[in-house]
């Protein structure tokens, strides 16, 4: 069984990532914004199964490589640091792009949605990266089944960002309008967002528990 420092370092990792913009928050606030809660929620389903495929190949490859290949982890570990860093950089970076600055979509039926939303994440690099580079460091051999624990950390990531993402979802208009008139806000939330990635990623570079 993973301990709860573990769960709860992975989980602000999590938290961070959906809250970090990315494709999937951009086009869900988008959606949302031009067609209504109703069509950013099912959207968000879509995305919810993505991420379930994820986490089920995560388990078992990740389970496979880091058996098989003493040194994986550190590579992985390297990996997310510097991919962190890179989301950090985004943030942070002049000239940002924020995900609600909304672009116009078309309307689309419930089924197009739901693909689209999945679609969009499945080929989200930030996805990929959790679960492939940042996902394996939070998981100790010593503490049982590898393939248990992944599954673990996949359901805690999942509930993490269908949660903050629906809250998003259902107040994007109203966080849209708020934040249209003051830039400011925007940035400070950058400058803390990519100060909390940094943190992580050192701490990530330096984690040698393994």
């Amino acid at each position: 069984m993973l301990s709860l420092s573990s769960l709860a370092g992975f989980a602000l990792v999590a938290l961070s990532m959906v809250l970090t913009p990315g494709p999937n928050m951009m086009y869900l606030v988008s959606r949302s914004i031009c067609q209504g809660r109703r069509a950013g929620l099912v959207s968000l389903g879509g995305v919810g199964l993505a991420f379930v495929l994820y986490m089920l190949a995560a388990a078992s490859g990740i389970t496979a490589l880091l058996l098989a290949v003493p040194f994986a982890y550190d590579v992985l570990r390297f990996a997310g640091a510097g991919y962190l860093l890179y989301l950090a950089w985004q943030v942070l970076k002049p000239g940002g792009r924020s995900p609600f600055q909304v672009r116009v979509l078309p309307t689309h039926a419930a089924r197009q949605l739901f693909a689209m939303g999945f679609i969009t994440n499945i080929l989200n690099p930030k996805a990929a990266m959790l679960y492939l580079s940042l996902l394996p460091q939070f998981i100790d051999p010593v503490h049982g089944s590898v393939f248990g624990q992944a599954l673990l950390l996949g359901c805690v990531q999942i509930a993490i960002s269908m949660s903050v993402n629906a809250a998003i979802i259902v107040a994007a208009g109203t966080i849209a309008r708020f934040l249209g008139g003051r830039p400011v806000w925007l940035r400070v939330q950058g400058c803390l967002m990519g100060t909390v990635l940094i943190g992580l990623a050192v701490r990530m570079a330096l984690d040698v528990q393994h």
